[in-house]
């Protein structure tokens, strides 16, 4: 790109900074000094050497301190020049009203900074449990992640969660020690709690030095230094580093000599390359093993997953995020390091993931993008696979949070946000042309021929999107007026657009909206941004539980469908057969016996399919959607001209009337259970899960707390936070996770259905 286009671009740069925010000239690349040098320079902020991009999450337990330690790597990364805190409301990436309101992060938020010639592309996630799609949606691109843990307390609930989340995308991580200064904060227990809970090989690259009150600073095992903070130092930028002498520092340097020779021998078992070189060189003292090598050989296991490196620190005191930051550009993986298969099909044209949509009041749609190869341009055509469409790309941004920098282009293995786009979700699939997608499937079958794999295979991993959760609550939602009813369903559409797990249907008895979110806060947030961002005072029903429902036994039916409309007759005869399936599932297994003719399978099974599902979105109890049902289509009879909407009704007609007759059961979504609490009031929440039809598997002792684990119902579970903190006079913490659905004893189902038939 010549340098006055760049120029041109850099005039038309657009920054709205937030009033309360203390920036430094222009957050993390201070582009207007770039402007000032020479074009490489200005073409390393738009164009970073491939090798030098970190794509990297922020993911841990709620209140573990994400937030606290984004706030930090971006003030020590000069992207802000005052330290922001959350129980202030100042924080960069906690920018909406109720985040700061409630000191939780409720969406994940892009910031882009530079980190010693490395560009950081950093998300900071949430850790409340009502939104794991936002957790799961942003790892699904990133490279790496760094889990931060409370010192105090370990691995978490929600720890684990993320954890899985993170194995499932294959992702390296860090694991970094937070609140070293807490008091009850234990190195030795935390570590432990890594190894146990998440089957993890800790690798221990830092030492503390102290603890609780008396933690000044870490040790590092790599190098045998000292890193101590100056006491006198408000923002921890003055640190220095000493090495450990055996005059000064005695037992501590021998402590280290023992970590460090640990280290050597548990990178050598997981890394062949290192085994030999330990062996060969060094085998008789370690301690003239050159630490780039140990360095090296740490970074391979981390991006092999056999490991992962420690850290320790606390961000809230402002120790420890500078040697974090280092071990990010050194430990964790550039794109080029990670192995994406489907890259080859498209051998260097553009592909890119839709991750995040948000809504801006001036912009509109905003779409985050990983860009996986090629180049993004603004004004450039694009073709979306999901949709099956093209759209133009009007602009193209940085992200910094809440604020954005206009570019030109992007290349492959950044994060970028673009406007324009009217149709793109999240999980979409974003190629430059449609003959470029038709050109990567054929390479694709032709590589599944090659490895007699089938087709369709390949198309999932072109299309791979996110994974969107179930809904477990729901509730009905009404606006003020009639009148205000088609602001209420735009407000909706941009919500749902936002952020997929909110599902929005409309009852076909009453008429009413009804909001399906993951939890009692999903759905009070929704509400709450309903009325500041579209000026809408809502009223919400009362909350309910998304039960489902199945069948017990199995039950035929016969149905005939005969009706005359103008001068055409549409006849059907149909008889199919409902029983229970052991193996989990939302959608109904249908089944052809063998009678079924495919000559007449070719003409109506899409109608034939579409009604069975229409039916199973509705059981016959309460109206939820049935799961573990498989139907057989046993005989099929269709007179000339019957239209494929008559077969759908007939068939709809039938399965309803097979479902009607078989015995049926109400299933209930079950929650994992985490409490933590301390033993004086152990009992009471004991006392209390039980009239809470709780399940208590195991009591665990972790520092001076006992952590309760089980399963409850949710139903049990409305408005538990404020019994909790009754009950424990504000002293304990509850974490809910789904497990499963399952059965109602009779009694209870028997009293729920009265209850909702109004009996009761």
């Amino acid at each position: 790109m010549c340098f006055c286009k760049i120029r041109t671009s850099l005039k038309r740069l657009k920054l709205h900074v937030p009033l309360g925010r203390n920036y430094s000239s222009l957050p993390g690349t201070n582009i207007f000094w770039f402007y000032k040098c020479n074009v490489h320079l200005i073409t390393c902020v738009f164009f970073p050497l491939l090798n030098r991009i970190r794509n990297i999450g922020i993911m841990a337990h709620i209140d573990a301190g994400k937030t606290t330690t984004t706030e930090r790597i971006l003030y020590y990364s000069g992207y802000t020049r005052s330290l922001g805190d959350v129980d202030d409301g100042d924080t960069v990436t906690d920018f909406m009203a109720q985040e700061r309101e409630r000191g939780i992060t409720i969406q994940s938020a892009a910031v882009t900074f530079d980190w010693k010639g490395y560009r950081v592309n950093l998300i900071d996630t949430p850790g409340h449990v009502d939104f794991t799609l936002e957790v799961e949606r942003c790892l699904r691109v990133l490279d790496g992640a760094v889990a931060v843990f409370d010192a105090s307390a370990g691995v978490e609930a929600q720890t684990l969660t993320v954890w899985r989340q993170a194995d499932k995308h294959k992702i390296p991580r860090i694991c970094f020690l937070n609140k070293m200064d807490k008091t009850g904060a234990s190195f030795n227990y935390a570590v432990e709690s890594i190894r146990e809970k998440l089957k993890a090989k800790p690798l221990l690259l830092q030492l503390p030095v102290g603890e609780a009150k008396t933690f000044k600073g870490m040790v590092d095992v790599i190098n045998k230094e000292k890193l101590l903070w100056n006491p006198n130092s408000g923002d921890g930028k003055d640190f220095e580093r000493k090495p450990l002498l055996e005059t000064s520092d005695p037992e501590l340097l021998k402590e280290t000599t023992e970590a460090r020779n640990a280290l050597i021998e548990q990178v050598a078992d997981l890394d062949d390359e290192f085994a030999d070189l330990v062996l060969g060189e060094f085998s008789e003292n370690f301690d003239l093993l050159p630490a780039e090598k140990l360095q090296t050989a740490i970074h391979r296991v981390t991006l092999a997953q056999t490991a992962v490196p420690v850290l320790c620190g606390s961000a809230l005191k402002n120790k420890g995020i500078q040697p974090l930051l280092d071990a990010i550009t050194m430990y964790l993986p550039s794109p080029e390091e990670r192995n994406y298969e489907f890259l080859k099909w498209y051998k260097g044209d553009l592909c890119a993931l839709a991750f995040k949509v948000l809504h801006d009041k001036q912009r509109g749609p905003l779409v985050f993008m990983r860009i996986y190869s090629g180049m993004i341009k603004s004004h450039l055509a694009i073709h979306n696979i999901n949709r099956d469409c093209t759209e133009r790309i009007s602009r193209l941004l940085l992200p910094f949070a809440d604020q954005h920098i206009e570019i030109p282009s992007l290349t492959s293995g950044n994060i970028a946000l673009t406007v324009g786009l009217k149709h793109t979700v999240t999980g979409d699939t974003i190629v430059s042309s449609k003959s470029s997608t038709l050109a990567a499937a054929r390479r694709a079958e032709r590589e599944g021929e090659k490895k007699h794999k089938q087709s369709n295979e390949a198309e999932k991993i072109l299309l791979a999107g996110v994974e969107i959760p179930e809904p477990v609550f729901f509730c009905t939602i009404e606006p003020p007026s009639v009148a205000k009813q088609p602001d209420l369903d735009h407000a909706l559409k941009c919500l749902q657009r936002e952020d997929p797990s909110l599902k929005v249907r409309v009852d076909p008895d009453s008429g009413q909206t009804v909001l399906c979110g993951m939890g009692e806060l999903h759905i009070e947030i929704i509400h709450d941004r309903i009325k500041r961002e579209y000026g809408l005072e809502t009223y919400l029903g009362p909350l309910q539980i998304a039960y489902r429902e199945t069948i017990l036994n199995s039950v035929r039916a016969t149905d005939t469908l005969d009706r005359t409309l103008g001068d055409k007759r549409h006849l059907v005869t149909v008889e199919v057969e409902t029983r229970p399936t052991e193996t989990s599932s939302v959608m109904p297994v249908i089944e052809y016996a063998e009678s079924v003719g495919e000559d007449l399978l070719k003409v109506s099974q899409e109608a034939i399919e579409n009604g069975i599902r229409s039916v199973c979105l509705q059981g016959p109890l309460l109206g939820s959607p049935m799961q573990d049902v498989a139907i057989t289509l046993h005989s099929l009879i269709i007179h000339p001209g019957t239209s494929t909407t008559m077969i759908s009704a007939c068939v709809s007609r039938c399965v309803q009337k097979a479902l009607k007759k078989a015995n049926k059961q109400v299933l209930e979504p079950l929650m994992n259970l985490e409490i933590t609490v301390t033993k004086d009031y152990l009992s009471p929440v004991l006392a209390d899960l039980a009239q809470r039809r709780g399940n208590i598997q195991e009591i665990q002792t972790r520092q001076d707390n006992k952590v309760v684990i089980g399963f409850v119902p949710l139903a049990e579970m409305m408005g538990y936070s404020t019994v909790l903190r009754t009950l424990t006079s504000g002293s304990a913490t509850f974490a809910l996770e789904l497990s499963t659905y399952q059965a109602m004893n009779p009694q209870d189902q028997s009293t729920l259905l009265n209850r909702r038939s109004g009996l009761t």
